[in-house]
C-alpha cells in the first residue's frame, strides 16, 4: 500500500467532502494502514426526521462509502474495488448519538486477494452496526463489495464494447 498524503489529511477531507457531510457523521478515526474507521451520527436538527429520530438516510448514508475507500487504499491502484449494494436492518429508532467501526482484518484481507486471484472477479459482503456508546444494536449493513484486478477489468469492458 503506497499512502498518498497525511492520514490526519485524510480523516479531514472525508468530514469535509460534502456528500459525507451533509450525512451528519463525522470520521473520528482512520487508522494509519486503513484497516479500522469510525464514525459518529449524532442525533441533531439536521439528522432528525418528524419523529425525533435519526433519519435512514443518514444511518445509510453516514456508512456507505467506507469499506470501499478502505480496501481501495488497502489494495492500490492494480485492484478495481466498486459498492454494489447494501441490505439495512432497523433495529430500534435512534434518539441518540450512534458509533459504528469498520474494520478489515488480514482474514478478510487473504479472502479478497485469494478468490480476485483465482477467479479474476468477486463480490464481498461485510457487515456494520451503528451502536450507541452502551453497545446497543440499532442498524445493521450488509455492504456488498465488487473486487477485481484492473486488467481484468479492462478486458470485461472491451469484450462488452466489441458485442
Amino acid at each position: 500500500m503506497k499512502r498518498r498524503a497525511p492520514i490526519w489529511l485524510y480523516r479531514l477531507v472525508l468530514n469535509f467532502w460534502p456528500c459525507i457531510r451533509a450525512t451528519g457523521g463525522r470520521v473520528t478515526y482512520l487508522a494509519p494502514d486503513f484497516t479500522r474507521l469510525k464514525v459518529r451520527l449524532k442525533l441533531t436538527w439536521r439528522t432528525r426526521n418528524i419523529v425525533g429520530t435519526i433519519y435512514g438516510g443518514s444511518l445509510y448514508a453516514s456508512t456507505d462509502p467506507f469499506y470501499m475507500l478502505m480496501l481501495m487504499e488497502i489494495l492500490g491502484d492494480d485492484y478495481i474495488v466498486w459498492d454494489k449494494g447494501c441490505t439495512i436492518r432497523f433495529k430500534k429508532p435512534a434518539k441518540e448519538t450512534l458509533f459504528a467501526e469498520f474494520h478489515i482484518t488480514p482474514a478478510m484481507l487473504a479472502d479478497v486477494r485469494a478468490k480476485v486471484a483465482a477467479q479474476e472477479y468477486a463480490n464481498f459482503t461485510w457487515t456494520v452496526q451503528f451502536k450507541s456508546a452502551s453497545g446497543d444494536v440499532f442498524t445493521e449493513f450488509d455492504k456488498v463489495l465488487y473486487v477485481c484486478t484492473k486488467e481484468s477489468y479492462k478486458k470485461r469492458l472491451q469484450q462488452k464494447a466489441t458485442q
